[in-house]
């Protein structure tokens, strides 16, 4: 494998453990908060959290005014906040023309409440940003999927598992919710584009599913499948890889 691709798949590698070690850091304080306070009142969860992600979601000078992070927070279920039965701790950075929240220029709150489609989240656990985490109690990424709720565009959702001590017949610490945060695939194309570029073969990077996030194939667009067989080199630490040459798989 060309060297230069192992040096784009490094740097696909390097962007990804920057964004985890971000909710690591978020994750150590929100923690040691919910030990200290095992029955917590949403709104004290709420001021701890917008403390912690609502500077990384607003532009910074290094990104050309474009944050990595178009959104971020907790959610967490009602074992440890009380009198819910989730709670979304979830601020969205600035947006450009959003079709359902129009353009803002500060960081927002999710209200839930305005949604009316928002029924298969009372399920959440069954959700793979969730899910995923609570089994392996690991990090994980999901997507790429296109938001309905916030962005209405292509993401990823990066979630860490959170855990606290809580009264029951299971001792130490349990599972109670997610730090986590989205990546918009345009803002993935911002950090990336121009390292894949670099490369004269075309190049593909694909999640495990080999659904792409970014391409610089023509006829392989954001979400499509590619067809299995062309060369990979799998970027370190991500469930991403960046395939050479690639092409269109028949399948959707």
């Amino acid at each position: 494998m060309p060297p230069e691709v192992r040096a784009v798949a490094d740097a696909v590698t390097t962007v990804f453990a920057g964004a985890f070690d971000q909710l690591a850091e978020w994750r150590s304080p929100i923690e040691q908060t919910l030990g200290t306070t095992p029955d917590m009142r949403p709104a004290a969860l709420d001021d701890v959290v917008a403390d912690l992600v609502l500077p990384r979601l607003m532009p910074v000078p290094e990104h050309a005014g474009v944050p990595l992070f178009v959104g971020a927070g907790v959610i967490a279920d009602g074992e440890i906040v009380r009198g819910r039965d989730v709670h979304f701790a979830w601020w969205l950075g600035p947006l450009e023309a959003n079709p359902v929240l129009g353009s803002t220029t500060e960081p927002t709150r999710l209200d839930l409440s305005t949604r009316g489609y928002t029924e298969y989240l009372r399920d959440f656990r069954a959700l793979e940003w969730y899910r995923i985490p609570a089994t392996t109690r690991d990090a994980h990424v999901t997507g790429p999927y296109v938001d309905h709720l916030c962005t209405c565009d292509y993401i990823l959702t990066l979630t860490m598992p959170v855990h606290a001590a809580i009264d029951g017949p299971e001792a130490g610490p349990r599972m109670v919710g997610v730090v986590g945060a989205d990546i918009a695939v345009r803002r993935l194309e911002h950090e990336l584009l121009s390292r894949f570029l670099e490369v004269p073969e075309p190049l593909a990077l694909v999640n495990a599913e080999r659904r792409v996030l970014l391409s610089t194939e023509p006829t392989l667009p954001v979400g499509q499948l590619a067809a299995p067989g062309s060369p990979a080199v799998e970027c370190a630490a991500t469930p991403f890889s960046v395939i050479v040459e690639p092409a269109a798989s028949v399948s959707k």
